[in-house]
């Protein structure tokens, strides 16, 4: 018997291990609304430890940035050495049924406040980096869905002097982003950085995809570009890139997180501490389904139906 208690306690120090790594902050606060973010920190803190700052998906309706498939991935990368700040953000378009080529603006409003909030969560770590060990050359941006799509706007915010990025230092970089099916809204014609290039970015991208386009929808100054569209402007302008991108498969690829961390690691050897100005590009076949989280425990699968029951095969038809 006490053999059995002692390997119970055993296994329960063992499950409980990561979540102690976890201390939770208030970030910000808007109107009534406390935003939160999770730090997540490995065994071990080295000067080169990346700190990454996870935005989650769900269309911008749902979503949380502690579900069951956004900590088994966090695990992944604290596993790997690295910090993890998991935001909290708000959801701009709950409620909202009627988006269309000429009626964007809710969704351009709620990625203006995703950013806004992801801004603002760069700026407390900033703030806080000597008490958390966060090294501020060593900052990147993971995001699924949606929360790609914030990531992607995060760094052409910052690069282009909008919204609340004149909070952050002058000198401040990305040191990164990684895009899990995200795309850019742009209300102004085609995508353009124009006071400085772009992070680093590795896009990942099913070509299937029907809900956050691969490749890119126009209408007149109004566009929704994907993955596609933005390496071949990222090809254009020389900037460095990554993208992956996996043949006939659809949003499932917003998930694909867990069976991409050697991917993910390869991309931060090169891109981001070796700084090499890369311009890779891949199609592949198969995507390790083993490795995938199942939809019981994807925490934006409601989310994602609730998108998809719009009748709109894309966030803007």
């Amino acid at each position: 018997m006490k053999r059995i208690t002692l390997l119970l306690a055993l296994l329960l120090a063992g499950m409980t291990t990561f979540a102690q790594d976890m201390k939770t902050y208030q970030y910000a606060e808007r109107d009534t609304l406390q935003l939160y973010l999770d730090f997540y920190t490995p065994a071990q803190v080295h000067d080169s430890t990346i700190c990454v700052v996870y935005v989650f998906g769900g269309g911008f309706v749902g979503g949380h940035r502690d579900g069951k498939f956004e900590k088994a991935y966090f695990k992944h990368l604290v596993d790997e050495g690295f910090q993890v700040a998991a935001i909290d953000y708000r959801l701009g378009l709950k409620g909202v049924t009627n988006l269309g080529v000429t009626h964007y603006q809710p969704l351009e409003t709620a990625i203006d406040m995703a950013t806004e909030d992801a801004i603002s969560a760069i700026a407390y770590l900033l703030e806080h980096a000597q008490e958390l060990k966060i090294n501020k050359d060593w900052i990147m941006m993971v995001g699924s869905s949606a929360g790609a799509i914030t990531s992607l706007h995060t760094d052409h915010a910052m690069c282009n002097g909008r919204l609340n990025s004149n909070i952050l230092p002058e000198d401040f970089r990305l040191a990164g982003v990684v895009a899990y099916a995200g795309a850019i809204f742009s209300s102004k014609g085609k995508v353009q950085y124009n006071n400085r290039a772009p992070a680093p970015t590795m896009f990942f991208h099913g070509t299937a995809d029907g809900l956050v386009p691969y490749n890119k929808i126009e209408f007149f100054n109004v566009g929704f570009y994907g993955t596609n569209s933005l390496v071949k402007r990222f090809e254009k302008f020389g900037y460095p890139y990554y993208a992956r991108r996996y043949e006939d498969y659809g949003h499932l690829i917003a998930i694909a997180g867990p069976a991409t961390i050697d991917e993910l690691l390869w991309f931060c050897r090169h891109y981001v501490y070796g700084k090499e100005q890369l311009q890779l590009d891949g199609t592949y076949r198969q995507l390790d389904q083993s490795k995938m989280p199942q939809n019981d425990v994807y925490t934006l699968k409601q989310a994602l139906e609730i998108l998809e029951s719009r009748n709109s095969s894309n966030l803007i038809d």
